[in-house]
C-alpha cells in the first residue's frame, strides 16, 4: 500500500486529489493539508511514503516542503502536481530532491501511475516540461531569489533587510545582481520576468 499525504490550498482541488486517490486499490490517502506548515506537521505525525504537493501555498511553498524533507532526512518521497507549467519550477524541483512533477491538467490516471512509479525509487516528470527544463538556466542565487521575492511583495529595502538580518547595502547590491542578470530596468520587471520563468 502506498501511504501519501495531500498538499493543497485549493479546496476543491484538494477534495477531488482524495477522492480520485482513494479509489485506487494500491494508494491509501492518510490526511491533506491546506497550506505548506500544516502539511509539515502531517507529514512529521503520519510518516507517510509520499508528499503530494502543489508549488505555491501559504506558509511553506510545495518547493520548500521537498527542501526541508531532504533537510530533515525524513524517508518521504515528493511528487508536485501543480498548474506552474514552468521549467524553471521543474528544475528548482529536482534539485530539492522531487521525483514526480505533474500539470493538474494531465489525465487522472496519470497521477497514480506517476505515485507508483516514485514509490519504486523511479522519476515521474512530464515530458515537454523535461525537454523544456533544460534550455535556459536559472541565473538567480537562492539569496537573491528570497530578496527579489519580498521586494516583489512590494517590500521596501530596510524591511527586507530586517527579515533577512542583511545591511541596507547588501540588499540594495542583491536586487542590483538581479536586475544586472535579468537584463531589466528594475526590480518590478525584473521579479515579473523571474516569475514568468519560473525562478521565483
Amino acid at each position: 500500500m502506498i501511504r501519501i499525504v495531500l498538499a493543497e490550498d485549493q479546496a476543491m482541488v484538494r477534495g477531488a486529489l482524495s477522492a480520485l486517490l482513494g479509489l485506487e486499490p494500491d494508494i491509501e490517502v492518510l490526511g491533506s493539508a491546506p497550506d505548506g506548515e500544516a502539511a509539515w506537521r502531517m507529514l512529521q505525525q503520519l510518516k507517510p511514503d509520499i508528499l503530494v504537493t502543489d508549488i505555491e501555498m501559504p506558509g511553506l511553498t510545495g518547493l520548500e516542503l521537498a527542501q526541508r524533507i531532504t533537510r530533515h532526512a525524513l524517508p518521504i518521497k515528493v511528487v508536485i502536481v501543480t498548474t506552474f507549467a514552468r521549467a524553471g519550477f521543474l528544475r528548482r524541483a529536482l534539485e530539492a530532491g522531487v521525483l514526480g512533477y505533474l500539470l493538474k491538467d494531465a489525465p487522472a490516471d496519470h497521477l497514480a501511475d506517476a505515485l507508483r512509479r516514485v514509490s519504486n525509487g523511479l522519476r515521474a516528470i512530464d515530458p515537454q516540461l523535461a525537454l523544456d527544463a533544460w534550455s535556459q538556466a536559472d541565473p538567480l542565487t537562492d539569496r537573491e531569489r528570497r530578496v527579489l521575492r519580498l521586494a516583489g511583495e512590494g517590500r521596501t529595502a530596510s524591511e527586507i533587510a530586517a527579515e533577512l538580518g542583511l545591511s541596507h547595502g547588501t540588499v540594495r547590491n542583491y536586487l542590483s545582481e538581479c536586475i544586472g542578470k535579468l537584463g531589466v530596468a528594475n526590480r518590478i520587471e525584473a521579479y515579473r520576468l523571474a516569475r514568468q520563468k519560473g525562478w521565483l
